[in-house]
């Protein structure tokens, strides 16, 4: 993966084989990528490398992430649950995400016709961390696979770790377990995701 952010908007995040080829995603929405870098820098933010994409910070706060797909580029809000999201543009990335929390961009010329918009956006999500607010954590309303909770009971690390993480990285390690029909697997795979719960992470992140 880039480690250097400029990088990115060049030859992209270095995650798979289109990386610096003009098939890279970065590349096909180049012009709507960078109208949004321009947005979030002159939101007053920081940027810099994570998880191979242009983050954008206040302080040591996260606030949005940049990423760029074969179908489409998004903004992605950190702590989304906050939002107001009075125009109604926040999207769940997937199915099983609780909280709506990207901005899909099909167009490139739709960055700027919603430029206003995002701007005030970023605006919310900034004046959040500049206040210290997060997110009130809710519990998880599903229950976990019987391998899991012998494992847990077992390391009391892993047992911290696993409690500290959002409702939605619980309920990604979860979805992945039961879908494992025999035992075994699910205990293969919880020794594997042993070191993504400790660093705070879900299942499908890297």
């Amino acid at each position: 993966m880039i480690t250097d952010v400029d990088d990115y908007f060049v030859d992209g995040c270095g995650r798979c084989g289109r990386f610096a080829t003009p098939d890279c995603s970065t590349r096909i929405w180049a012009d709507g990528l960078h109208d949004l870098r321009a947005i979030c820098l002159g939101a007053g933010l920081s940027e810099t490398v994570k998880w191979g994409h242009p983050c954008y910070m206040l302080g040591d706060r996260n606030i949005a992430l940049i990423g760029a797909f074969r179908g489409d580029f998004r903004l992605t809000f950190f702590n989304a649950a906050l939002m107001k999201d009075p125009e109604k543009l926040l999207e769940k990335p997937g199915p099983n995400t609780q909280t709506p929390c990207l901005i899909r961009f099909t167009d490139p010329t739709q960055v700027t016709a919603l430029a206003p918009v995002i701007r005030s956006y970023l605006a919310e999500a900034t004046s959040y961390a500049e206040a210290g607010i997060l997110p009130r954590k809710t519990e998880a309303s599903f229950d976990l696979p019987d391998e899991l909770v012998e494992v847990l009971a077992a390391d009391p690390d892993l047992a911290s770790a696993f409690d500290a993480l959002t409702p939605g990285r619980q309920r990604s390690y979860v979805i992945n377990l039961t879908s494992a029909k025999k035992s075994a697997t699910r205990f293969a795979r919880i020794d594997r995701f042993r070191n993504k719960i400790l660093a705070g992470k879900g299942a499908n992140e890297r």
